[in-house]
This record gives structure tokens, sequence and C-alpha cells, in this order.
């Protein structure tokens, strides 16, 4: 197997927490190589793709790409393009991310927008939700809503084994008359039995905000406004309320001894929403791998990417979602 490219440069903790990311991988089996400044990223056993030049997370992310050749993303991405690396993985600025991989490894044929595919804790389930679009694409069209159906079906089959997924569409009432004119206009594509044949995936309608988490749905489907909006609600939501509970177990003496009881019973669930725990999101619809990973990420959320990125590829993924779209 190929190596995972790392970008070392990418993220608010780059690059000690990227590198000692890539170290934790390589001990786990995981073939990955560094891509970056090595003066920045110092002694490491790790092979290095030089690379002298680093986007910043505030940098316009096409020009940036066009401009930075030299870039630690580029160079990542040029490496999965020329087959000296399996997939990449960068926890640096997300729309150079995603411009890097398009341009460089190019989109599948019959994609007309690669989008982002972020799992979801399931509550009621032992596998992810997937998320589609988490951001990638502000504005839609109802034919790209479908595409990320199938593309969403495909991922969760490969990521996940499963092999009847079900897809949903994110709306505002689960009849099919609810929802805006993209959704509206989106439900009769996605209903269609043709591409639910060829990637073994069931539409079960619309879907509801209450539904993101549960396990009646498996592929959410939305546009990339709604489904950043929806993702960054959940992180939020989740971050508060952890802390919300950790105050109050703090709040007394009483509280403190029972908490000593309950955190043991807690903490999965809490690693459950840590988004370090899955290590980031999927860019589908390149010929490659790409997983793009929170800025904030620590040391095991890298981890965690670069084995998904692996799994991805060991599953030829991009394989597989070229035959789905053929």
């Amino acid at each position: 197997m190929l190596p995972i490219a790392v970008d070392a440069m990418g993220g608010d903790r780059a690059p000690a927490e990227i590198v000692a990311g890539a170290q934790l991988a390589a001990e786990a089996g995981i073939p990955v190589v560094l891509v970056g400044q090595a003066e920045a990223i110092g002694e490491t056993p790790l092979k290095i793709i030089e690379a002298s030049e680093v986007i910043a997370m505030d940098e316009d992310p096409t020009k940036s790409v066009r401009t930075k050749k030299d870039s630690s993303l580029v160079r990542a991405a040029e490496a999965v393009r020329d087959g000296r690396a399996s997939g990449m993985i960068s926890a640096g600025n997300t729309g150079a991310a995603l411009a890097a991989a398009t341009l460089r490894m190019k989109r599948i044929k019959g994609v007309s927008r690669p989008a982002i595919a972020t799992p979801l804790p399931n509550f009621g389930g032992s596998m992810p939700n997937i998320l589609i679009d988490a951001g990638a694409n502000v504005e839609c069209t109802a034919e790209l809503l479908a595409l990320f159906g199938r593309m969403g079906a495909v991922y969760s089959s490969a990521r996940y084994g499963l092999h009847e997924p079900r897809v949903g569409l994110l709306s505002n009432g689960e009849e099919a008359s609810k929802g805006s004119p993209l959704t509206k206009a989106a439900f009769p594509l996605l209903n269609q039995t043709d591409w639910q044949v060829a990637t073994g995936a069931t539409f079960i309608g619309n879907v509801e905000g209450r539904d993101l988490l549960s396990a009646e749905v498996d592929v959410i489907v939305t546009d990339g406004f709604t489904g950043n909006v929806a993702l960054k609600s959940l992180e939020g939501a989740a971050k508060a309320i952890v802390e919300a509970l950790l105050g109050a177990f703090d709040s007394s003496d009483d509280a403190r001894k029972g908490a000593e009881l309950l955190l043991p019973a807690l903490a999965p669930l809490y690693e459950r929403t840590n988004p370090d725990s899955v290590g980031g999101a999927a860019l589908v619809g390149v010929k490659g791998v790409c997983m793009i990973s929170h800025g904030s990420s620590s040391a095991n959320a890298i981890l965690n990417a670069a084995k998904a990125a692996h799994e991805l590829a060991e599953s030829d993924f991009v394989g597989k979602l070229t035959a789905a779209l053929s």
C-alpha cells in the first residue's frame, strides 16, 4: 500500500501536532509521508516530501493554490495524482484543500462538483451517519443534490460496510410537498430507481434536523450552506452540553461524588461526539482519497484521519464510486 501524504504545515497546531499524529499512524502500521518544510518539521524518522511554501488559513483558496505551486497542500495532492501516495490529509485551509484536490487530482467522470462527506454520531446504531454536503458547495442545483445522494451512498458502503444505505433529503418536513424550491426539485430526482439500483441504496424521502443523529437514516443529503450550518450547530451544542455537565459535576461536594460514578459511563458518549475521534471528513468526487481534518486537530485526530484514508484506499472507494457513476 502506498503511503498517506500528510500536509505537515496545515492547521492551527502545525507542524508539531500534525507530525506527532503522523508518527502515531506509522506506529499503528499505516504508511505515511510528511509534506512540508523540513526545517520546520524537525527531526523525524518519517519520509518528507519537500514543499517550500505554506497556504495560510485565511488565504484565498483558489488563488493560493494557483500561485503557491510549491505549497505543502498542492504537493500532497500531486503525490496522490502521481501515484506516490494512496491518499492525502490536511488540517489546513479547507477551501484550499478542496481546490488543490480538485485541480490536481481532477474530478471523477460524471462529477460536476465534489462534496464533503462528514460522519455524524449515530446514538441509535453502531455506525455514524453521513452528512453530504458539509460545506464544499454553498449554492446547489437539484441535480447536484441527486449526485450527492449517489456519492454519499457509495461512501457509506465503502467506509462503513453498509450494504443498503438509507438516503434522506434534509428538509423542514417529512412530506414530499415540504421544503424549499431546491429540495422540492431534488426530491423526484432522488426518488428515481436507477441510481438506487446502481448503488444498492434506498431513498427514504425527506428527513428533518432531528434525524441528523438518529438511527432512521444513514446518509443525509443537503446543500453545502445548510450542511455546514447544521454541522457547526451540532458541534456547538455538544461543546455547550459538555461544559454545562462539567460545571454541574463540580458545583458541590455531593455533585463531585456523583461525578466519580457517572464519568466512566459518560466517557464513551463524549468520545463519540468528539471530532478528533473520526479524524475528519472526506472530499468525495475526486480521483483520489482526500481527508479534510478540523483546523484545531490534535495528534489523535490525524491518526484517525490516517486510518480513514488508509481504509478508503484499501477498499478502492474511488474505483467503486467511478463504477457507480459510469
